[in-house]
């Protein structure tokens, strides 16, 4: 069930490599400027660093202000404790998740059924190329209603994926059609499921099929079930 058409180059997606190509992670970002005006994004950088080494509460504000080649004292300028900084890294994750969303649903059109597998094939790829904004985002617990901010951008990544289970869930029919809540929840349910048991290295919890296998043939399984495509 593969619908789309994989970059020769690389073997990931077009959308994937498109997406991706003027987005540079954290790591790859130049410290220009962090003493002129930039101190909060380098201290959000210098987090997410952190966050993938250590965890999201395995490091504290000090170190995070030595990375950032600033003193202790200028992190309070622009943050509260260490949950803040965890905050704006999440906030910037989301913002990034929610544009390749966008971008992913956007590809597969005007096929419903190719946007919609594009999005949730977006999960993995995010959290394969951003660990830490994905740690901060969804394994940190921070509450996505810490600030309106959050909020508002984690709304518009989930409502990009609820639009394609919308587009999609007009083809079954209505007495047999799930909300298209539902429908968009179950398969980011089993996206999250597959990057958090197979594609970030839990211990025990090796896979013989590669992450993208898994989740292509999971949300066929699901797709079939529905009736929106057909058995091969």
């Amino acid at each position: 069930m593969r619908i789309m058409h994989q970059a020769e180059s690389s073997g990931r997606p077009e959308w994937f490599c498109a997406a991706y190509s003027v987005i540079k992670p954290a790591h790859e970002m130049s410290k220009r400027g962090y003493h002129h005006g930039n101190l909060r994004k380098a201290l959000t950088e210098a987090a997410l660093r952190l966050i993938e080494v250590k965890g999201p509460t395995g490091f504290t504000l000090s170190e995070a202000a030595k990375l950032a080649d600033v003193t202790p004292a200028a992190v309070y300028r622009h943050f509260d404790g260490r949950e803040d900084l965890i905050a704006e890294a999440a906030r910037k994750g989301y913002e990034i998740f929610a544009d390749v969303m966008q971008y992913a649903y956007e590809s597969g059109q005007p096929s419903a059924l190719a946007s919609f597998e594009a999005t949730g094939r977006a999960y993995l790829a995010f959290a394969r190329k951003y660990p830490g904004h994905y740690i901060a985002m969804f394994e940190s617990g921070i509450s996505i209603n810490r600030t309106p901010e959050l909020a508002a951008v984690a709304g518009r990544a989930r409502a990009v994926l609820e639009i394609a289970a919308e587009d999609l869930s007009r083809h079954i029919p209505q007495d047999k059609r799930p909300p298209s809540s539902m429908f968009s929840a179950h398969i980011w349910a089993m996206s999250h499921g597959v990057v958090e048991l197979f594609a970030r290295n839990s211990p025990g919890a090796q896979s013989p099929f590669l992450a993208e296998d898994l989740l292509e043939s999971g949300i066929g399984v699901y797709l079939r079930g529905l009736g929106l495509i057909e058995n091969d």
